[in-house]
């Protein structure tokens, strides 16, 4: 299945409908560890699945829907069965800042199961499927079509795990209210990662005191401000690494950090390995 590695990055290529891939794999095979820029999507259809992430095991039952989002670690256990395996281009997803924010707050990995996500599993699974349907079709607008079965799903998954810290200490109002801006603030956050950027800076774009807004804000994305924030310029300072051009330097600065130390230290906590290291995995 996969066609392209570099080190262990995965160069997903879109052949049949641009921007989707999908895999109806019955092979009994292995898959090393590797990582690439598509959200990717597992669901077995027949016999279990294991999945690695972060030295992590996640054993998938049939039906279970398995969500990876970009840029995580990943091998597969050798196993028969049959299951999809579903990967979509994130960068057309880049005009609705909504969803990029929800992306952004919602786990990098999530395992939904029929017993811990009961309220949206069997929708989930049947856009799977529908997915599934359009993709080895012959009909016109099939890009589309799995295009909008895509946004459903992520609405699903955003409606109910963005923000799920806060959801049991304030009512179903203040919760929408503090979703809007939680979403308006990661999608500032993901435009102007680069710049200057303080916690009071963010709080203030909230409309909350700085200590309610640190709370709130972990509650929402899992993450401390700060580590959100240099989570966004590690992403940032990845697209600029794969360029062979770019002095290590460079990207550092130009993704918002002060120093080159401060920059590698920072990449090797959220990477697990320095700038040096990643360049040299993505090389042709």
């Amino acid at each position: 299945m996969i066609e392209t590695l570099n080190g262990i990055k995965e160069t997903v290529n879109y052949k049949q409908i641009k921007g989707f891939l999908l895999f109806d794999n019955t092979e009994c095979e292995a898959y090393p560890e590797h990582w690439h820029t598509a959200l990717e999507i597992i669901v077995p259809l027949k016999n279990s699945y294991e999945v690695t992430c972060r030295n992590e095991a996640h054993l998938l039952q049939e039906h279970d829907l398995f969500l990876m989002n970009s840029g995580v670690i990943h091998s597969m256990k050798e196993a028969g069965g049959e299951r999809l395996i579903f990967q979509a281009d994130l960068s057309m997803l880049q005009n609705i800042p909504e969803i990029e924010a929800v992306l952004s707050s919602i786990p990098s990995v999530l395992h939904i199961t029929p017993e811990n996500a009961p309220d949206i599993h069997g929708q989930l699974y049947d856009l799977m499927r529908g997915i599934q349907k359009e993709y080895f079709s012959s009909n016109i607008l099939s890009g589309s079509a799995i295009y909008s079965k895509l946004l459903e799903m992520l609405v699903l998954i955003g409606r109910k795990y963005t923000g799920e810290g806060i959801k049991d200490e304030v009512t179903h109002t203040k919760q929408k209210e503090y979703a809007a801006k939680f979403i308006y603030v990661c999608q500032y956050i993901q435009e102007h990662c680069t710049e200057d950027m303080s916690l009071d800076d963010a709080a203030n774009l909230a409309g909350f005191s700085k200590y309610h807004f640190t709370r709130l804000f972990k509650d929402f994305t899992g993450y401390s401000f700060y580590k959100y924030l240099n989570k966004k310029r590690i992403e940032h300072a990845e697209r600029l690494l794969i360029d062979p051009e770019v002095l290590i330097t460079e990207a550092a600065l130009q993704s918002g950090f002060s120093s080159l130390s401060s920059f590698i230290r920072m990449f090797k906590i959220i990477k697990g390995c320095t700038p040096t290291e990643f360049r040299n995995m993505n090389r042709e």
